[in-house]
């Protein structure tokens, strides 16, 4: 009996070790399959006008959040001393552009342009993937990113089920006789449907590890949360504008520029927690970078192409 117990026990160590060799080669050749690319189309470089359309109801306030966010990306050196700021975060996404042996298109300089405000409601307060890209195309479409941010009381398609934001591209209307492709982006306001998803780490997580959430910098969980998956797309549009520049995975459902680093904010950080965030003295607000008029962001990890892992500013 102890002889046949024996001859149980080892034959499961065996299949165990076996089963353990298999997954680590199917991780190793996942691995593999999912090495960050070039795909040898174009980024988006020269001067770029970032529109932004504003669907449903925003106070100031809250535009002002954006809008501060957006000018900081490029803002002049005398405009803000603290570091780390938003403009260091940004200057990492030039190393893609290096990358491409094309000097010409490191020169990429980001600027506010138009801002249209629906706050009427035009296509109504349930929007389709579709209406997304007639929102967009509501801005000024030749060297631009047309951004659509849609208030706490819109509902998108895909929203909070498996998205917060996505980004694309279009063929905007003639100009001079000639057609060209547009970038977009669209973003919600998690805060009353999905703040623990799309907002985290300022509101506690849908799922996983449970941790109490940080104080937002500026003290709006929707609009905070916001500034993290426009950053997080806006580096995802200048790197993969038109779904063939940087990204690993396929092309339907890429990892790109700092969505191959979800959930990471800082150095230590692991699932559950954002890392080892700054903390404002004054509010207990937890950030990451500076920026214009005093503000203070969280932004995401950026993948670093050269390192071949995520970078954070902290």
């Amino acid at each position: 009996m102890a002889s046949l117990n024996t001859s149980v026990i080892f034959t499961l160590f065996l299949t165990i070790s076996l089963l353990h060799l298999i997954s680590a080669r199917q991780l190793i050749e996942s691995d593999q399959l999912l090495k960050f690319q070039y795909h040898k189309g174009p980024l988006l470089s020269g001067k770029i006008s970032i529109n932004i359309i504003w669907y449903g109801k925003f106070k100031p306030s809250q535009r002002a959040i954006i809008t501060d966010f957006i000018n900081s990306l490029s803002s002049p050196k005398q405009t803000t001393t603290l570091q780390p700021s938003v403009a260091t975060w940004w200057k990492s996404t030039k190393k893609y552009y290096h990358l491409t042996n094309n000097k010409k298109s490191v020169n990429l300089a980001l600027s506010l342009g138009a801002q249209i405000l629906d706050e009427n409601y035009s296509l109504g307060k349930s929007l389709t993937t579709n209406q997304i890209l007639k929102l967009a195309s509501k801005g000024p479409q030749k060297d631009s990113i047309n951004i659509v941010l849609t208030s706490a009381d819109v509902a998108v398609d895909g929203f909070c089920s498996s998205r917060c934001g996505t980004h694309g591209s279009s063929n905007g209307a003639r100009v001079n006789g000639k057609r060209y492709k547009f970038a977009y982006i669209w973003v919600g306001n998690s805060e009353t449907q999905c703040a623990g998803q799309c907002a985290w780490p300022f509101h506690q997580p849908i799922y996983g590890p449970q941790s109490s959430p940080l104080v937002a910098p500026n003290n709006d969980v929707g609009l905070d949360g916001m500034v993290i998956n426009v950053a997080s797309l806006l580096a995802g549009t200048v790197t993969n504008p038109f779904g063939n520049g940087y990204f690993q995975g396929p092309k339907e459902a890429p990892l790109e520029a700092a969505s191959a680093c979800t959930g990471v904010y800082a150095k230590c950080a692991y699932p559950g927690y954002a890392g080892d965030l700054l903390v404002d003295p004054t509010t207990g607000a937890s950030y990451n970078a500076n920026g214009i008029n005093g503000r203070k962001y969280l932004l995401p990890a950026l993948f670093d192409p050269k390192t071949s892992a995520c970078s954070t500013l902290v």
